[in-house]
Parts: structure tokens; sequence; C-alpha cells
């Protein structure tokens, strides 16, 4: 399985992974978080950041970051490495929990399925119907488990 490292603004990652765990307790193991405070030093949230990558202790990883070219993913591009690793910046909730159903995949699918999963968890909801909102519909062939 391939772990997953959120690392984001305090309390962001923190929170992230405590939703991901309400819904799939058993996928503690394989989904850390690190929380970067406003007066941490970068080298020190790096430091961390490759403390937390040890302890997921799984070949690969995939990291979630919340805001590109904030420090919380300027760390997480200092751990890439390009073979081990893929780093998805925008981490949300429909994000983080695509990644944690499809963690059996492959590094470079799971990275495809966290972005996916971000950006069609992003909708306009309207005051009518759901059945009369506008918005992307899949097709009923369609077998992406969307949370």
């Amino acid at each position: 399985m391939i772990g997953i490292l959120i690392i984001a603004h305090a309390p962001l990652a923190s929170a992230l992974r405590d939703c991901a765990l309400h819904v799939f307790p058993d996928c503690a193991a394989g989904v850390l978080a690190l929380d970067v405070l406003a007066n941490d030093a970068p080298e020190d949230s790096l430091q961390q950041a490759y403390n937390a990558m040890t302890a997921l202790a799984t070949q690969e990883v995939l990291l979630l970051s919340d805001v590109f070219g904030a420090t919380p993913c300027n760390v997480a591009q200092q751990l890439g490495d390009g073979s081990r690793t893929r780093l998805v910046a925008g981490v949300n909730l429909p994000m983080l929990l695509r990644s944690v159903c499809y963690r059996h995949e492959s590094l470079e699918s799971l990275a495809a399925r966290a972005h996916a999963g971000g950006t069609q968890g992003v909708m306009p909801v309207g005051s009518t119907a759901p059945q009369n909102q506008t918005g992307t519909r899949h097709a009923s062939s369609h077998h992406d488990h969307q949370q």
C-alpha cells in the first residue's frame, strides 16, 4: 500500500486526517499529517516531514499539500524524488477520501485519482432539488467511488 502524508498549515493537516479516520478508521497507519505552524522554520518542517515519511514505512508516498507555493507545499516539494513520491497541491476532503480508497493502485494512478477526487468534489450547489442542479454528471457505467 502507498502511504499518504498530508502537509498543510495548522490545523488543516490533522483535521483532514481526523476526518478520513472518521470514515475509514482502519487507514490510520497509512495516513499521516504534518501541521506547519506559522512560526515554524522551513528546515524544521522539512525534518519533521522526513520523519513522518520514515514512520509511514512504505516504498511510495503520496504527498498532499494545501496551497501551491506556500511553505507546506515547498516542504513537500523538497521531499519529492520523482520516483517514490508524487505531490498534489490543493488538498481537500474529497481528494483525501478518494486517495485512501485507492492506496492499492500504482503511485501514478493514485496521484491522478487524488486530483480527480479533489476537483470532482468541488461543485456549486443550488437551492433547488439535486436532480435540477447543473454540474458534471458521470455516466452510469462510471464506477469511481465518489465520497
